[in-house]
């Protein structure tokens, strides 16, 4: 095997699996020849044929569906509507949403699952853009930890929500923890934000028992398969599931289905029919059943969708048709798909940029080693990247960038009220330090070994007792967070209400309700739809790390040096041995520290130490017309006596340069300024020495690294530049200056 094949082999797209289409298995993303063709026949009102199936022949789902999913008041004029020119009312923006939402009632899930397959994927992004629910984009975040600590988990989940997150996901690697996980999330989102919904993934029981003592206002764990045998495996019926649905919605949580292409795969029963129709089969359900929404985009068979070829296009067409049955879409996007960052980067950026209910059903917003679900498609490693990807497309995926500073407050006011109210409900007995460390910890990792029997014990003492979230209010109060016993208590009555039951319902920060009904997406073509508002945008560009002049000028500031001093103006030098060191107009005015870290007043140093060693004379002259280190340069060697001159800008550039050559020639270059050592700075003034002297000194190379020239240097370069600017003068002369510590 050839070295490049090799060196291929190594990079991480290899770590991934990749499987040849296999229709038999399942293994076929948009079309198998086992998809049935599509079809209705209606008699007396009941539905005869579904799909090529007649009624005697239906399995579950299809009677479900037929008896629930469909709107027969339209499936005549929507199933009549040829495949291409149902697709095109998908992306055209003459047609309303509401338009598509009225037809795709009527469409049997053959017909979806081939119309929305015709989609491209900048299609698909239209689509998308156009058929969600809500007009806001949100997000949903994972928050867990392998050691199921509440103090930890508290913090974790008010850094969650101050980051933007409105729903947080815990779930547990021990099933007994879930109650005392369920109250740490519940009051670390109280902590940050008054409106972030919480769930706990487990057992479904538990999860409803959960719900219904208010210690959590989500669910979306209620699993759909798309063929029948499936369902058997695990004890289900979309009669059971319809069952669970109603008592989510009666007792005010929330509550939306999970399904997604590769389940059947994984559970050897796809029946031969591609990963798109079988979940169309379960979209076609969660309508019939009831639920508010889907989380479906692979989830966990994200993997197995992506091994196969246009399996990334099917996950997002698996989101589309959720939209298009008028549903919520939680899109996927937490499963890890790929350990390819490219790959994984494509799986999510278009959703992101078409924007959905929620774009992802997970992001990992702690550490991808503590993330009890698995890996994410996005961990907490990821999160600035994300807030980047938003700034650098202008785009809302829903976050924004927390006040660094004050995630310190806000972790220990967090993990603080989950010590006082365990102490004071009699669950654990947690001490200062445990608190300190929670609060400083990046994971779980970070935290010392505890007794492993408190969480279960609390836990267990918090189910025996029948704790519910008025008793967490309650203790919330008397131990003196009395905010965040309003945000709770806010929560349940909100229940009460039932305004939040609406399709793609959250709070937003002020405890109003956006959904479809408050706030539906009004996208029809360019210029409408939403768009961030001034402050939402304002959010979306301030990342921490952007920087602007006045923040470099601070930072050079710090280095101001009195080494550099004016002598007077720069006159001709006449002796032959004579070098001189040409500097930019800000080098000791604005600009002290170069790109590398080095000071200005270290690199001429070495300059001049170099110069000295091939027994030249230097001279220092600041350049006061230009900031062109070529034209920096050449003026030094026109001033010096040899005709030899080095040209320094304040970034740290450098070059050697002859009063006969063009400005934009030069003897030798140094262009690569963030990896100049003193060392190469002396080579510099060395080789300058021996052209100086009629010598042909083998040149100074310009060192190379991959970080050599990345963008993180480029804004710093943007605002040197702009510090070197105020200090140019065209119509000022050069000056002499002197190294304090050199011969005068």
């Amino acid at each position: 095997m050839i070295g490049r094949i090799r060196f291929m082999d190594q990079q991480r797209v290899n770590l991934d699996g990749f499987a040849r289409e296999d229709p038999a298995l399942g293994l076929v993303a948009l079309r198998s020849p086992e998809d049935p063709e599509p079809s209705l026949r209606i008699a007396g009102g009941r539905v005869v044929e579904l799909d090529g199936r007649a009624e005697a022949d239906f399995d579950a789902i299809d009677t479900y569906i037929a008896a629930h999913g469909l709107d027969l008041s339209v499936a005549e004029e929507a199933m009549a509507l040829p495949d291409v020119a149902a697709a095109r009312l998908f992306v055209d923006p003459a047609v309303p949403r509401t338009e598509v939402v009225r037809l795709v009632a009527g469409m049997t899930p053959a017909k979806l699952a081939r119309v929305v397959a015709l989609l491209r994927p900048a299609e698909l992004m239209l689509a998308m853009t156009k058929l969600r629910a809500r007009r806001t984009p949100s997000n949903q975040a994972h928050v867990t930890n392998l050691l199921d600590d509440p103090l930890l988990l508290a913090a974790d989940a008010a850094t969650a929500a101050a980051y933007g997150f409105r729903e947080l996901e815990t779930t547990v690697p021990v099933l007994a923890d879930a109650p005392s996980n369920a109250v740490a999330v519940t009051i670390g989102a109280a902590a940050a934000s008054p409106g972030v919904l919480v769930q706990c993934a487990v057992e479904e029981a538990l999860e409803l028992e959960l719900g219904l003592r208010g210690l959590v206002s989500y669910a979306e764990t209620v699993s759909l398969y798309g063929t029948e045998q499936v369902f058997v495996d695990g004890d289900d019926t979309p009669w059971s599931k319809a069952l669970l649905t109603s008592a989510y919605a009666s007792r005010g949580i929330k509550m939306r289905v999970s399904s997604g292409a590769g389940a059947e795969v994984l559970m050897g029963g796809a029946e031969g029919r591609s990963m798109l129709y079988l979940e169309s089969r379960c979209v076609s359900l969660a309508r019939a059943i009831g639920s508010q929404g889907v989380q479906n985009g692979g989830i966990d068979g994200a993997s197995v969708a992506g091994s196969v070829p246009n399996g990334v296009r099917e996950l997002m067409a698996e989101n589309v048709m959720v939209m298009a049955r008028n549903l919520e879409s939680c899109s996927g996007n937490d499963a890890l798909m790929s350990e390819s960052h490219v790959r994984r980067t494509s799986r999510t950026l278009p959703i992101l940029l078409a924007g959905s209910d929620y774009i992802c059903s997970g992001f990992g917003s702690i550490q991808r080693y503590d993330n009890m679900f698995g890996p994410s498609n996005w961990n907490a490693e990821d999160l600035d990247d994300w807030l980047a990807i938003q700034r650098d497309w202008g785009v809302d995926g829903g976050l924004r960038t927390a006040d660094p500073a004050g995630l310190e407050t806000l972790r220990r006011r967090a993990a603080e009220a989950v010590r006082d109210v365990y102490r004071h409900l009699g669950l654990a007995d947690f001490t200062d330090d445990q608190v300190e460390a929670a609060v400083d910890a990046a994971g779980s990792k970070d935290l010392a070994a505890e007794d492993p029997l408190v969480v279960p014990q609390a836990a267990r003492a918090i189910r025996a007792a029948g704790l519910t979230a008025l008793d967490v209010a309650a203790a919330l109060r008397d131990t003196g967070y009395d905010e965040e016993a309003e945000r709770v208590l806010a929560m349940l009555a909100e229940r009460v209400r039932g305004d939040h039951l609406q399709t793609a319902a959250i709070f937003d920060d002020g405890m109003r309700v956006l959904s479809l009904v408050t706030d539906p997406n009004d996208y029809a073509g360019p210029g409408t739809g939403y768009a961030p508002d001034p402050r939402r945008q304002a959010e979306i560009d301030a990342i921490r790390q952007q920087r602007g002049v006045a923040d470099l000028r601070r930072d050079q500031a710090a280095f101001v040096s009195a080494r550099l001093a004016v002598r007077g103006p720069a006159t001709f030098g006449t002796d032959p041995r004579e070098v001189v060191v040409g500097v930019s107009p800000g080098v000791g005015r604005t600009v002290w520290k170069t790109l590398s870290g080095l000071l200005v007043t270290e690199v001429i140093q070495e300059l001049l130490y170099g110069l000295e060693e091939e027994g030249c004379v230097a001279r220092i002259v600041r350049v006061n017309a230009t900031i062109d280190v070529g034209m920096v340069g050449l003026t030094a060697a026109r001033l010096a006596g040899s005709g030899i001159g080095i040209g320094l800008q304040g970034k740290g550039t450098a070059l050697i340069h002859r009063r006969d050559l063009p400005p934009l020639a030069n003897l030798e270059l140094y262009s690569i300024a963030p990896v100049l050592t003193a060392d190469l700075y002396r080579r510099l003034g060395v080789n300058a020495g021996r052209h100086a002297k009629g010598a042909t000194p083998v040149p100074a190379r310009n060192p190379y690294t991959d970080e050599a020239i990345e963008a993180r240097y480029h804004t710093s370069v943007i605002s040197l530049v702009a510090l070197e600017r105020d200090c140019a003068d065209p119509a000022a002369g050069p000056e002499e200056l002197v190294l304090a510590g050199e011969a005068a």
